[in-house]
C-alpha cells in the first residue's frame, strides 16, 4: 500500500511538472520540456503522451526556434478546450466578471457599473451571482468545463481566502462572497485581495525583476500593495496582509475613506490629490473622482507650478515615507506602480525619493527602481487567472481527476 501511494505521488508530481513547464514556456518540445524539469525523455514521452489522450495538452508545430537546424521539433501546448475558470473583480463602483479558458485565452467578458456602498450587503452578493450567471450562459461557454472561479475584492479577506472581513467600497464587513457563489454555482471559489492578484500577475511574467522579492503598488481611488518576498506572496496568518494605504502618515491628520484620520491613501489615493488639489478641507468627505479628471489634473500639474502639482508631491511624500519604513523592515526591492496614478509617476516620483532617502530604509535609496503598470484591471484579471488555472493544473488535472461541467 505505502509503494502505491507513492507512486501515485510520484505520477502527480511529474505531471504537475510537464503542464506547469507548458504553462509557463508556451509551445516547448519535449526536449525542452525535459531540460526545465530534469525528468527523463522517456517520462515525458509518457506523461505528454496521458495528457494529450486527456486532453489537457495538444500537439504543436509551433514549439521550435526558426534558428535552429534539423526537423522541426513538435511542441506542446495547452488544449484550450480542457478546462475553464471564471474571474471576477469587484472594486468601488464598478464589477468585471472574465470566462477564461485553460490556454488562458478570454472567452467572454463583462463590465458593470453598481453604486457598491449603498448596496445592501445581500444586494452586493446579488450583483456578483447575476454577472457570472449571465456569462456562464453565454453560447461560447457552452460545453466547457468551468472549474474554479477567483474573485478579487479591494480590502481584506480572511487567510482562508473565503470572506471579504473589510473593504472600504461598502459599509459592509464579513461578507462571505466566496460561500455564496460556491454554493450557487457549485463552482470551487476563493476570493483574494486585489493587490496581491497584481502582485501574481506579475510573478507569472517570469522576467528577472519579479522572480524573488518586489513589491506591487496600487495607485488609483485607493492606495493598496501585493509584496512577493523569497519568490512567494506575503500573506498573513489571519488576513490577506498588508494594508499598506492605511498605514499612518499624519497622526490625527487628513480624514481617509476608510473612516480614520492621517493615512498613506488620505494624502496619495485619487481623491486625496484632488482634495489637496482643489484647495479642499482635510475633513472633506472622499469622492469618486474618474480616471479622465484625475489624468487631466495631472498635466496641469505638468503645465505649472501651482496647487495641483504640489498635490502630487504631497502624494510623493506621503508614498515614499511609507516605503521608508518598509524599507527598514525588508531590503529594499523592486517596485512596480498599478493603476491610473501610474501614469502620473513623474510627478510623484522626485518627492517619493527624497522622502524614502530620509529614512533608514532609505540607506540605498539610489538602487531602488521603479516601473509603472497603468491597467490595473487587466494585472488583476491575469493574476486571478493564473491563480485559478493552477489550481486547476496540480489540484484537479495532474492528479487525472475529471472536472464538473458549469450548469
Amino acid at each position: 500500500m505505502t509503494v502505491g501511494i507513492r507512486h501515485d505521488d510520484l505520477r502527480r508530481s511529474n505531471r504537475a511538472m510537464v503542464i506547469a513547464a507548458v504553462r509557463r514556456s508556451g509551445q516547448p518540445s519535449r526536449t525542452e520540456i525535459a531540460a526545465i524539469t530534469g525528468l527523463s525523455n522517456s517520462t515525458i514521452s509518457a506523461i505528454s503522451s496521458d495528457l494529450i489522450a486527456e486532453g489537457v495538452l495538444a500537439q504543436s508545430r509551433g514549439g521550435a526556434s526558426p534558428l535552429k537546424r534539423g526537423r522541426p521539433q513538435i511542441g506542446l501546448e495547452l488544449d484550450p478546450r480542457a478546462a475553464a475558470v471564471v474571474t471576477l473583480v469587484l472594486s468601488l463602483n464598478f464589477l468585471a466578471v472574465t470566462v477564461i479558458d485553460y490556454a488562458g485565452r478570454v472567452v467572454t467578458e463583462e463590465q458593470r457599473r453598481l453604486d457598491t456602498l449603498a448596496l445592501p450587503r445581500a444586494a452586493l452578493a446579488d450583483a456578483c451571482v447575476s454577472i457570472v450567471r449571465d456569462r456562464l450562459r453565454d453560447p461560447a461557454v457552452a460545453g466547457r468545463r468551468v472549474l474554479r472561479i477567483a474573485l478579487a475584492v479591494q480590502g481584506i479577506t480572511d487567510s482562508r481566502a473565503r470572506t471579504m472581513l473589510w473593504s472600504p467600497i461598502t459599509p459592509h464587513t464579513d461578507i462571505p462572497l466566496a460561500d455564496v457563489l460556491e454554493d450557487v454555482f457549485g463552482i470551487p471559489t476563493t476570493m483574494e485581495n486585489d493587490c496581491n492578484m497584481m502582485a501574481v500577475g506579475l510573478r507569472w511574467r517570469g522576467t528577472d525583476r519579479y522572480r524573488h522579492d518586489f513589491i506591487a503598488m496600487l495607485l488609483s481611488h485607493g492606495i493598496g500593495m501585493g509584496i512577493v518576498l523569497n519568490g512567494e506572496l506575503f500573506v498573513g496568518t489571519h488576513s490577506s496582509g498588508g494594508e499598506f494605504g492605511h498605514m499612518i502618515h499624519r497622526p490625527g491628520g487628513a480624514l481617509c475613506r476608510c473612516g480614520r484620520r492621517g493615512c498613506v491613501e488620505a494624502y496619495a489615493g485619487n481623491y486625496a490629490i484632488w482634495r489637496n488639489a482643489h484647495g479642499l478641507g482635510e475633513d472633506t468627505p472622499p469622492a469618486d473622482i474618474g480616471d479622465a479628471d484625475m489624468k487631466a489634473l495631472a498635466d496641469k500639474a505638468r503645465a505649472a507650478e501651482g496647487p495641483e502639482r504640489e498635490a502630487y508631491r504631497k502624494a510623493g511624500e506621503a508614498l515614499g515615507y511609507g516605503l521608508g519604513s518598509l524599507f527598514a523592515l525588508i531590503d529594499p526591492a523592486p517596485v512596480t506602480m498599478v493603476g491610473v496614478g501610474a501614469t502620473a509617476f513623474d510627478l510623484i516620483e522626485p518627492a517619493l525619493r527624497q522622502a524614502i532617502a530620509r529614512t533608514a530604509g532609505g540607506q540605498h535609496s539610489g538602487s531602488i527602481s521603479f516601473d509603472t503598470e497603468p491597467d490595473e484591471l487587466a494585472l488583476i484579471r491575469e493574476g486571478c487567472a493564473m491563480r485559478a488555472l493552477t489550481f486547476v493544473d496540480q489540484e484537479i488535472l495532474a492528479p487525472g481527476q475529471q472536472g464538473q461541467p458549469a450548469g
